[in-house]
């Protein structure tokens, strides 16, 4: 008896095939969706730390800014401004502030004591002796400024010195009690006035003295004051034809001297905070600067990719 060797028929191939492509196309779409979906994870893990990254720059920074200096500006237009405790519709897009010496202030080690001695103390002697505080010169117990005049030098490369005897290259002395009637004008924002009567200018003829190197009117001192060398702007850098754009910081410069951060000077200096930046916003609430800050992937995978987050500064 002869026995039917088994095949398949050419439907049952066809049908087989058919199976295998069906099952093959879907797996290729699993596939695709996965890393899709992976790349998508990876983009906003990275703009995430991006973001972070960028606002800790910019709240350690304004951690230590004279709080009544803080001003908006129109980035194209920087001779319109507006305190930003007063701009509460978030009129403009850029801003300025003058910040406090934090390094120089921390001082350094002192062998001999065991300890950090500060570079300036922040505290005036109202009533020392010999007339060391009086309208010409401030007697600040308490200061090593030879360890603030290093650190300053080395932070401003060499342009900011509080041995110099040229003005144009001394910090600035900034009393708190002045806070209050303070406005953009008197720390220096404004381009068409050289009014900063609330920015003294200071070098040290001791290593506890200051003595002022400019004559302002109605000069008042206090028992309390920061030292300050620079001035500080986030500028957004936008393009005509880009909605997103690289935001700046600018420093190294000193209004109280007449210098803007756009200022066609070599000594002036910046760093990029952040690329593809889609929003930069910022309000004030008391004492209290609330930042805003959204970044996009450049659409490296053909969808829009972003990212924003928000961060408090005191």
């Amino acid at each position: 008896m002869m026995k039917k060797r088994a095949a398949f028929t050419l439907i049952e191939i066809i049908m087989v095939i058919v199976i295998l492509g069906v099952v093959a196309m879907i797996g290729t779409d699993i596939i695709a969706k996965m890393y899709q979906g992976y790349m998508r994870a990876k983009i906003i893990s990275e703009l995430q730390q991006k973001t972070e990254l960028a606002l800790d720059q910019i709240t350690r920074r304004l951690k230590y800014r004279i709080k009544a200096s803080v001003v908006t500006k129109d980035a194209s237009n920087t001779g319109v401004f507006k305190s930003l405790s007063d701009d509460t519709n978030g009129t403009f897009n850029m801003l300025e502030w003058i910040g406090s010496d934090n390094e120089g202030f921390l001082g350094e080690y002192d062998a001999g004591t065991n300890s950090f001695v500060p570079g300036w103390s922040g505290f005036i002697d109202l009533h020392a002796g010999l007339g060391n505080t009086d309208e010409n010169q401030t007697s600040t117990k308490g200061s090593t400024l030879s360890s603030a005049q290093k650190t300053i030098m080395a932070l401003s490369y060499n342009t900011i010195d509080l041995n110099a005897s040229n003005p144009a290259q001394h910090p600035a002395m900034i009393f708190k009690k002045h806070f209050f009637g303070a406005t953009p004008r008197t720390f220096g924002f404004d381009p068409t006035s050289t009014d900063h009567n609330d920015t003294y200018p200071v070098r040290s003829t001791a290593n506890d003295t200051l003595e002022f190197t400019e004559v302002i009117q109605d000069k008042r001192i206090s028992e309390q004051y920061y030292l300050a060398w620079t001035a500080y702007a986030l500028v957004p850098d936008i393009a005509d034809d880009d909605d997103n754009f690289d935001l700046r910081l600018y420093y190294n410069y000193q209004p109280w001297h007449g210098e803007r951060f756009d200022d066609v000077n070599p000594d002036i200096k910046n760093s990029l905070i952040a690329e593809h930046v889609s929003t930069f916003r910022f309000t004030q609430t008391g004492n209290t600067i609330r930042i805003k800050l959204c970044m996009q992937d450049d659409n490296k995978t053909g969808t829009p990719i972003g990212f924003c987050k928000e961060k408090a500064v005191f």
